[in-house]
């Protein structure tokens, strides 16, 4: 019976600095800032073998949420307009609202989740997550699935 992969999401501080360098690797041979895998790793640092071992290993978050739908998480302040400018945002950044669901107030604090389909992402996910934290009345705001 073969083994089934495990994937972990860990925050890029945590991880080795080869990780990082062949994720920028794969970045500046998508953007083209690099024509070849021998010039991307020359520019970060790294040996080609390197990042052939690791290339089908790391990608970053941002790429693996994309045409997905994502389940947002939020807390808010129980006050007039917050899910207003939540919306403003989520329509901003191109992300398609699927579902929203809320549970009445109580201590002053109101819990929303926010589906949504992000094919038309205008920003990385990171970005919106972002946004979305620095809304006015938002104490929390996290991804709950993807």
């Amino acid at each position: 019976m073969a083994q089934k992969n495990k994937f972990y999401i860990v925050e890029a501080s945590a991880l080795p600095e080869v990780f990082l360098k062949v994720a920028e690797v794969k970045r500046l041979l998508s953007t083209g800032e690099a024509a070849t895998v021998n010039d991307a790793s020359k520019i970060v640092g790294i040996s080609r073998s390197a990042f052939y071992k690791y290339r089908d290993a790391i990608m970053p978050f941002q790429n693996m949420m994309t045409n997905r739908v994502i389940t947002f998480q939020f807390m808010l302040q129980d006050q007039q307009g917050v899910l207003s400018l939540i919306l403003k945002v989520f329509a901003e950044s191109g992300a398609n609202i699927q579902t929203i669901n809320s549970v009445s107030p109580s201590n002053g604090c109101a819990f929303l989740t926010i589906t949504a389909e992000t094919t038309g992402l205008a920003l990385s996910l990171e970005e919106l997550l972002h946004r979305l934290e620095g809304i006015p009345g938002v104490i929390r705001a996290e991804i709950l699935a993807g």
